[in-house]
């Protein structure tokens, strides 16, 4: 059992706080505040490099501005406080995700509501450098106003550190780039086209396997892919829900992860408020149901799981909740631990192992 400092982001204005530090302590199942950051607008979502002892969030433009800002905040692996390292215009007004190639050379970004990607360099002292290319997509898909024009949502380098693979909720397709690191470039390699009207979200490459899995917040989805590394190609073998059979009311996806082991995948529901888990059978990536728990809060936006694979924590944006949840390692299944804490919008939460 570990102890991790658990760094939360969520909604705010800048008069407020929006970057929040906790100690969990998973001998205990408790979670203890340390200290919370004002200054940020909607730093939504955190990356991490923990050889370095780095943050990057991002925070968004004021009104009428049209660059946001980048932000590299250095990690006391003690304490868990957090030092402003560096800024760096995003150009873009607002950003939605963010994310570091594996060999910790790029941070990505995508905007949501700009339809662009961006790649910057991580400089020598680790902070975040000027932006090196920005590609804007193109195109819509079937559903009206959620789909009128692409919506890049979130980017992940593959196992290779070769790809780079965007789900784009506006096109309904999961766009997959090369990465050029000697020249800070992103070069167009392939796509996959998903279900139209299915709304790709977020993207979990499997730990050890061949396959990969995207998570649809229109459709309330998941899709598997087999994955060739070689060659980054997708292939898509299995379509699922992630809601109970006979549900009926409002509802849409967000989160997707799969268990440190590889036998588990846990995806969230906003709406009916509830973790999915389903087992990976390890011959094929197919899926199949085994639990939906209720996150006990409202609109659950993001969830992570600790590195160890027992626990998970389940940040409820509308409830203004992060709550604690065991992981049974057997089953896969979750069980509400009796732990909760209170955080304002809660959108991301990121784990770094204390010193």
């Amino acid at each position: 059992m570990s102890k991790y400092i658990t760094y939360f982001g969520s909604y705010s204005d800048k008069q407020s706080p929006g970057l929040h530090a906790y100690l969990f302590d998973e001998a205990a199942g408790k979670l203890e505040f340390i200290e919370s950051y004002a200054g940020l607008k909607d730093p939504t979502f955190l990356t991490l490099n923990e050889e370095r002892q780095l943050l990057y969030t991002y925070s968004q433009a004021p009104a009428g501005e049209a660059s946001g800002t980048g932000l590299t905040y250095r990690i006391d692996p003690v304490s868990g406080k957090l030092d402003l390292a560096g800024e760096q215009e995003t150009q873009e007004p607002a950003a939605t995700h963010i994310n570091l190639d594996h060999a910790k050379r790029q941070v990505m970004m995508v905007s949501y509501g700009g339809g662009t990607i961006s790649l910057f360099p991580i400089l020598e002292d680790g902070t975040i450098g000027p932006l090196s290319d920005k590609i804007h997509h193109q195109g819509s898909s079937v559903v009206q106003g959620r789909q009128d024009s692409a919506h890049p949502h979130s980017i992940y380098t593959d196992p290779s550190d070769q790809f780079v693979i965007v789900p784009d909720l506006g096109l309904d397709k999961l766009i997959v780039y090369r990465l050029d690191r000697d020249n800070g470039k992103l070069v167009p390699h392939d796509e996959a086209a998903v279900a139209p009207g299915t709304g790709p979200r977020h993207f979990a490459f499997h730990p050890k396997l061949p396959y990969a899995y995207v998570i649809q917040e229109l459709s309330n989805t998941l899709t598997a892919f087999a994955y060739d590394q070689q060659n980054g190609k997708l292939s898509e073998i299995q379509s699922v829900s992630t809601l109970p059979a006979g549900f009926e009311g409002a509802s849409s996806t967000a989160e997707v992860q799969i268990s440190p082991c590889g036998s588990y995948l846990y995806g969230s529901n906003r709406g009916h408020d509830s973790i999915v888990v389903f087992a990976i059978d390890a011959e094929t990536g197919k899926l199949s149901l085994v639990q939906h728990q209720s996150t006990l809060g409202g609109h659950p936006r993001h969830f992570s799981l600790t590195p160890s694979g027992d626990y998970l924590l389940a940040a409820n944006r509308d409830t203004d909740s992060v709550v604690v949840f065991r992981v049974d390692r057997t089953s896969g299944k979750l069980e509400a631990a009796g732990e909760q804490v209170s955080v304002s919008k809660p959108t991301c939460v990121r784990f770094f192992k204390q010193a």
